[in-house]
């Protein structure tokens, strides 16, 4: 079924300039009882959007990764409070740099090691060389290669072993390239390449036939058009203008020396479900249930929570194994979505599972800097909004 009320919201999105297209899916348990495409898969070309249709993930790829990494951690090959540095030995003799810090050599020894809860929950002090310009990392990390799809996971761990971090683990709250290291970790643990890893590990056993770094001959057709802010000095407002080669030249055409645990994957509708259910009771799953209990709690420190140098703190989040976790009712959900895990990517893009209202899903676009636009949030109130009135209507 398909509700109008999340339809209209769509076809508002689209028509009001401020996405080029919409293709969403909720899921009550492990059935889609809601879905819908409105829009454009290519604006200029007037290809309309459908379900098929093959978006980038960016920052969704994070989701698969964390799921990588703790399909070790259940076949007992790490510990959560585990040093990295006992597989990736470059990141065992940190330095942080000092407060006010002018140059990359006014550190000091990090007081503790980065361990694996640390990367999963980006409180390891690592950054992302994205949303910091002008601070000295942010430099450091494009001089350097962090950045660079052309250099590999390994060389990128041996390049931050050389860096500073940009607080003590564990003290602070960065939003970072930390995933990275984690895909390196199943690379070291397992010998495979981290691509080979997903697929036979993740990929494969879950049916996600259109998921990858590359895409084939024949998903080509089905890649969606990317699109930005018509006016740059409003990122986030109305207006599209079609983008060329981001985040970089040949981006999922083409292999690359990375395969970026961080930002790298593309998907489709079809396949991101398949991946959620892997998640949910009552059926195939990837991981073990307790297992799927630890990525919903928070596991950061007392008085830390989800912080953006653009936006600022966001109090009702804390962060999980694989994205932020819903402490309080706040403005961004409802009282049942306490408990609720979610994640995006920079085109906009985002997932969530909230065990409270039984509701898991997907929304996807094609526009860039649109990660937790207000428009996510207002479609997952929309989602609970209706869900609650079902839920009701159904009691009565």
């Amino acid at each position: 079924m398909t509700d109008s009320t999340l339809l209209t919201l769509a076809r508002g999105l689209v028509d009001g300039d401020l996405l080029p297209g919409v293709s969403f899916a909720v899921m009550r348990g492990r059935e889609v009882v809601d879905s819908g495409c409105v829009g454009w898969a290519d604006r200029e070309q007037r290809v309309p959007l459908r379900e098929d249709h093959i978006f980038r993930a960016f920052s969704n790829t994070k989701l698969v990764t964390a799921c990588a990494a703790l399909l070790l951690m259940e076949e007992g090959h790490f510990g959560l409070d585990d040093p990295i540095a006992q597989w990736i030995p470059a990141l065992g003799a940190m330095r942080v740099l000092r407060p006010g810090a002018q140059s990359l050599d006014d550190t000091e020894p990090a007081a503790s090691a980065i361990t694996l809860r640390h990367l999963f929950t980006h409180s390891a002090g690592f950054t992302t060389g994205v949303f910091d310009p002008g601070t000295l990392l942010y430099d450091a990390y494009h001089a350097r290669g962090v950045r660079s799809p052309e250099v590999s996971l390994a060389a990128t761990m041996d390049v931050l072993g050389t860096l500073p971090l940009a607080f003590h683990p564990g003290t602070a709250w960065e939003y970072s390239n930390a995933t990275d290291v984690l895909a390196r970790l199943v690379e070291v643990i397992s010998g495979q390449r981290f691509g080979d890893f997903l697929q036979q590990r993740v990929f494969g056993p879950l049916g996600m036939v259109d998921t990858g770094f590359v895409l084939q001959p024949a998903q080509r057709e089905r890649f969606t058009a990317l699109y930005g802010a018509a006016d740059a000095a409003n990122p986030m407002g109305r207006g599209l203008a079609r983008l060329g080669d981001v985040p970089y030249a040949g981006a999922w055409q083409r292999e690359f020396a990375r395969q970026s645990g961080s930002g790298g994957l593309f998907t489709t509708q079809a396949d991101w479900l398949a991946l959620l259910r892997g998640l949910l009771p009552g059926g195939l799953t990837l991981l073990k249930p307790e297992t799927v209990a630890l990525m919903h709690r928070n596991h950061l420190a007392p008085g830390l929570h989800v912080r953006f140098s653009v936006g600022g703190s966001v109090p009702s989040m804390g962060h999980g194994l694989a994205g932020a976790v819903t402490l309080e009712p706040s403005a961004l959900g409802g009282d049942d979505a306490v408990g609720e895990m979610q994640w995006g990517g920079l085109a906009g893009t985002h997932w969530w599972v909230a065990p409270r209202a039984g509701l898991a899903g997907v929304l996807m676009t094609h526009r860039m800097m649109a990660f937790w636009h207000p428009f996510w949030f207002a479609f997952k109130r929309r989602v609970h909004a209706l869900h609650s009135t079902a839920t009701a209507s159904a009691a009565g």
